[in-house]
């Protein structure tokens, strides 16, 4: 059974040798004061111990499908408990042979793959108050009566370091944060203008276009979820072929 991981000194001992790893590397990415992660939210859920891990196999496997849908139900489960700035952070463990060989558009077919399973492994019913089409702008990705955000970095990414991670990673955070980090207009005005000027100095890709604002009529969600090394994007989302399996009969 799949358990959701508080990082402490002791419990790194009990991690095996590549989720230890990552973990060194995700801690060393949020912490670095020399080259400020972008996304200051996230770093400020890192410095207080509010994120939560999850370390799955192979994400070609379908086993890592059914190990996701455990990790996030659980952390859909006790999300509230963790603070006002968690998210759940999953690393996939990633061969070399996938690390070698998958270009950014491989893995943004395995992302989607990844995220269309999941429907089909939903055990709840999707949101009355949530589309059912991802290019509605007010869509966005629910699983067990929750909406959240999606992040996908992945190791094949140069360009756009913000999305570089050395295993294929996912930042998943409920809408519920995010709509409590707006609450101070001001606050988050200037944290996410902040956000753009450290974007711009982090990658040496221009800003992407798709990055905007939820609810806004030219803003989609999905296609922020995996933002390819330049700064061309999908025409469509590949998440309308799962639709069928959405428990919408309620």
């Amino acid at each position: 059974m799949k358990e959701l991981y508080m990082d402490t000194p002791s419990n790194r001992d009990q991690l095996h040798e590549w989720e230890r790893t990552a973990l060194e590397n995700f801690s060393f990415k949020m912490s670095d004061k020399n080259r400020p992660f972008p996304c200051i939210p996230a770093t400020i859920g890192f410095s207080k111990n509010q994120l939560r891990y999850g370390f799955i196999g192979d994400p070609r496997n379908t086993d890592s499908l059914l190990e996701l849908a455990e990790l996030l139900s659980g952390f859909t489960r006790e999300s509230k408990k963790f603070g006002t700035y968690t998210s759940l952070i999953i690393f996939y463990e990633t061969p070399e042979d996938l690390r070698d060989t998958y270009t950014v558009e491989d893995y943004e077919q395995l992302f989607w793959k990844q995220l269309s399973g999941l429907t089909s492994l939903d055990p709840s019913y999707w949101p009355a108050d949530i589309p059912a089409d991802p290019h509605n702008p007010i869509w966005e990705f629910c699983f067990n009566g929750e909406k959240y955000f999606m992040y996908c970095a992945t190791p094949a990414h140069v360009n756009r370091q913000s999305r570089h991670f050395d295993v294929l990673m996912l930042a998943i955070t409920p809408r519920w944060v995010l709509q409590e980090f707006s609450k101070k207009e001001g606050f988050a005005r200037n944290i996410k203008a902040n956000i753009r000027k450290r974007l711009a100095n982090y990658d040496s890709a221009p800003i992407h276009p798709d990055l905007n604002n939820y609810g806004g009529d030219d803003n989609f969600e999905w296609r922020q979820y995996f933002l390819r090394d330049d700064d061309t994007s999908l025409s469509k989302c590949p998440y309308h072929r799962m639709l069928r399996l959405l428990k919408l009969d309620k």
